[in-house]
This record gives structure tokens, C-alpha cells and sequence, in this order.
């Protein structure tokens, strides 16, 4: 299977040591000196809307990727969840009147 960067992009990331969803493919690594593709690169998430920054972007070494699948690419890496979606899973979402007030 041949795959350009621009598909790598539309994959999403998903640890296999314990199924956590770390996002998608942001960016990737390459060493120009050899060219080879070094590692891919997941943005961090955006604090405060994105008005503070974002988070440390998580980078993925090129060894740590078990499979690239049609969808997927399945990577690797003990004791590394990254969410994207905090509380998406944690049942039902309070607002900011519910946690003030509940």
C-alpha cells in the first residue's frame, strides 16, 4: 500500500496497549539527510478555545507504529492516553451552571 503524507493526515491514532484515542496526524518528521520518515506529529489540544495556546504536541517515533491501516494507524506506547475529548466517556457533561451549582 502506498500512502502520501496528505492521507496520513485524515488517519486517526489509536494506542493499542490500552485503546485510547490519541488523535489524528497533525504533521510528520523526516530526515533529510536520509529520507526517512522519522515520526508523526499529533498537535496538542487547544486551551482556552485556543486563546492560551495549545498543549505539548505528541510526537510519535516512526518504531512505535504497529500498523497504518485505511482509517487507522495503530501505534504502541505504554501508559500514553491522550483524549481529545475529556469527558466524552465519563457519562453525562455538566455545564458551567451544573458544576457551579450541582
Amino acid at each position: 500500500m502506498f500512502c502520501r503524507v496528505t492521507d496520513l493526515r485524515a488517519k486517526e491514532v489509536i494506542n493499542v496497549s490500552d485503546g485510547c484515542r490519541l488523535g489524528c496526524v497533525d504533521d510528520v518528521e523526516v530526515d533529510t539527510c536520509t529520507a526517512h520518515l522519522c515520526a508523526i506529529v499529533l498537535h496538542g489540544r487547544p486551551k482556552c478555545f485556543g486563546l492560551l495556546g495549545r498543549e505539548e504536541d505528541l510526537i510519535i517515533p516512526w518504531k512505535e507504529i504497529e500498523v497504518i491501516g485505511e482509517e487507522t494507524i495503530l501505534v504502541n506506547r505504554p501508559g500514553q492516553c491522550f483524549d481529545p475529548t475529556p469527558g466524552e466517556h465519563k457519562g453525562k457533561k455538566k455545564g458551567l451552571l451544573g458544576s457551579l451549582f450541582g
